[in-house]
């Protein structure tokens, strides 16, 4: 199936029934859902990702959550880190996040209840036309090597995001640690990927975002697409839901809804 820009992500009918209501696998056009009852406690509220906001794809399955569920959602866009620990806390009750080390970390201290795969896109390397570090076409690997080693500016979003914690295994396999050895060239914006990517944008630097918010703002951004399809650029996202036996305050009554 193809996917329509901008949202390249890989959506199972999972996704659908479990955040926005199934649709038939063979038309575009949804299926009318059967009368349900109205929610006790209509307030849903989701921990997500940045990129996962700034691609636009909530745009379109929140909308039809709501319709066809009666319940209301309430975005948190906030980086993966962030978004498990609003759940450690009992302060979401559904999370959409990309980070799986800390997703089964999360799960093996019994702070999720389910925890089921439904998308995934790509990472992607991006960075200025005149490609200073000269990393187009390269093997990621040897694309970060490159740029530690030419001191080109990577502007990384170093902020516990899943996104981050890729950066960082990547620059691990590279066998390179550019954020504990503060080299000047490395920068952390501390933001969001649709902030980052500007400010990698006016900085002409280097930066990893996903790949469905770049090409969500990229008519604003003097960024291309360097490296890609490279296995280790996978970028798979998870659906958690939160463990009410671990916080009874968290709204568990929407799974009787799918």
């Amino acid at each position: 199936m193809k996917n329509p820009r901008p949202f390249p992500f890989m959506i199972p009918v999972f996704l659908l029934g479990l955040l926005a209501a199934c649709a038939s696998p063979n038309t575009s056009v949804p299926i009318e859902p059967s009368p349900i009852p109205a929610p006790a406690n209509p307030e849903l509220i989701l921990a997500t990702t940045t990129s996962t906001q700034d691609s636009g794809l909530l745009d379109v399955l929140i909308p039809l959550f709501e319709k066809q569920s009666g319940y209301k959602v309430k975005t948190v866009a906030v980086g993966s880190g962030q978004a498990l620990k609003m759940g450690e806390e009992g302060n979401a009750d559904v999370l959409l996040v990309h980070s799986p080390s800390a997703e089964k970390t999360f799960m093996e201290n019994g702070f999720g209840k389910e925890r089921e795969l439904v998308m995934h896109n790509d990472f992607v390397l991006v960075g200025p036309a005149s490609d200073p570090a000269k990393v187009k076409g390269l093997s990621t690997v040897e694309a970060f090597k490159a740029i530690y080693h030419t001191g080109a500016t990577f502007v990384s979003r170093g902020d516990q995001s899943g996104t981050h914690s890729k950066e960082l295994v990547l620059w691990k396999n590279a066998g390179l640690n550019p954020a504990e050895e503060k080299k000047g060239w490395y920068q952390e914006s501390g933001q969001g990927m649709g902030a980052t990517l500007t400010i990698a944008s006016e900085k002409d630097a280097y930066t990893l975002t996903d790949r469905a918010t770049y090409l969500a703002g990229r008519d604003k951004l003097q960024l291309q697409i360097l490296v890609e399809k490279d296995p280790s650029l996978l970028n798979i996202y998870h659906v958690i839901t939160v463990n009410p036996q671990r916080h009874s305050k968290v709204n568990y009554d929407v799974q009787s809804h799918f």
